[in-house]
This record gives C-alpha cells, sequence and structure tokens, in this order.
C-alpha cells in the first residue's frame, strides 16, 4: 500500500506545493519565505516519521498569513488524499511534549470530521514568537490543517512563558500524534460505521 500524495496550489497571494510519504523516514525539503514555518515543517516531518516537500512562495510582504494559512490548508488536503480511506491505521494518537518551560498536549484523530479546539492562554510577553510572526498564526495553520484533512485536533498548552518554545512544543506534540494515528496497526475500517 503506498501513502504517498501531492498537490499545489497557487493564488493571487500564495504558491504553494506538497509531496508527502506518510511512510517516509523523516526526510525534509522545506522552502517556504517564513522561516519559522520552514522549521516547524522540518519538525513535523522528523518526529511524525514521514518524507514532506514543500516549496512556497507568498506575498510576505504583507504578512506572514497567507502563507502559514494556505501550506496549512495544502498540508492537510494532501494528508486526506495519502491517508485514503483509512484502512487499518490507528486513527487516534496524542502526545505531552516538554520544551524547557513549555508542555503541550496534543490530540488527534482522522475521523473525517474537521474541528478544533486550540487552547493556548498567552500573555503580552508570548504574542509574537517572531517580530513578523504572531502567535495566532500557530492556530491559523491548525485550523488550516484539521478544515482540509477532516480531523479532529485538540490543541491544549498547559504551560509556557516563551512563545516560541510554547509554539515548538504545539507543533512537536502534534507530530508525534500523527506519527501515532497515522501507523497501520490492521486491516479494517477504524469505525463502527465501517467507514470515515
Amino acid at each position: 500500500m503506498t501513502r504517498r500524495a501531492e498537490l499545489s496550489r497557487t493564488t493571487k497571494e500564495t504558491s504553494v506545493q506538497v509531496a508527502l510519504d506518510l511512510d517516509g523516514s523523516g526526510a525534509a525539503r522545506i522552502q517556504t519565505p517564513v522561516g519559522f514555518l520552514s522549521h516547524m515543517l522540518d519538525t513535523i516531518a522528523r518526529h511524525a516519521r514521514l518524507d514532506l516537500d514543500v516549496p512556497a512562495v507568498g506575498d510576505t510582504h504583507i504578512d506572514y498569513h497567507h502563507t502559514v494559512e494556505d501550506v496549512g490548508l495544502v498540508l492537510g488536503e494532501v494528508f486526506a488524499q495519502a491517508l485514503g480511506d483509512k484502512r487499518g491505521i490507528r486513527r487516534f494518537g496524542h502526545a505531552y511534549v516538554p520544551l524547557d518551560e513549555a508542555l503541550a498536549r496534543v490530540v488527534v484523530d482522522f475521523a473525517g470530521r474537521p474541528f478544533l479546539v486550540f487552547e493556548a492562554p498567552i500573555d503580552r510577553e508570548m504574542l509574537l514568537i517572531h517580530k513578523d510572526f504572531p502567535f495566532a498564526l500557530v492556530e491559523e495553520f491548525f485550523k488550516s490543517f484539521a478544515n482540509k484533512c477532516a480531523c479532529n485536533i485538540h490543541v491544549d498548552l498547559i504551560r509556557g512563558r516563551n512563545g516560541h518554545h510554547a509554539a515548538e512544543a504545539i507543533f512537536k506534540a502534534f507530530a508525534v500524534a500523527v506519527r501515532a494515528a497515522k501507523e497501520v496497526v490492521g486491516d479494517a475500517i477504524p469505525s463502527t460505521k465501517g467507514v470515515i
């Protein structure tokens, strides 16, 4: 069974290509104009043990929002394609990941129903991860991913004082949860309905 997919999306704001192999080794070739996003995509590939190729350009002279959102949309859609009918997958995954003072919990369900719960209380010190990357874009990325992948994601930042640490803990927890949820553990559709 091959669990690979590729997709391109071009708008007046961005051009995004994503190639994904769910059964890869963690290799990543990421080229986006948003350094922190590129770093987090590499993190997803490494800790979810999937191969990911993402060349993207965007109107970052306006802001980073369009690029982050559109990469999330395309990545989510590619995930949905690569998962196919989801036969045999574990479907559920969860992880707790610390990064220094930050601790994040992420739970994923490849349920076929899009929903995001994002609970990350932040104070003024955490509003910016980088001078051009507000913490709010972390939620935007996962909202876009969940909508196009048709999956349920719960993100809880349990504690954190540094925006970079908090965001990176969230992305790493997501990756580890995805690694568990995408794992093939049988040959049945993992639903009482017989379809997802």
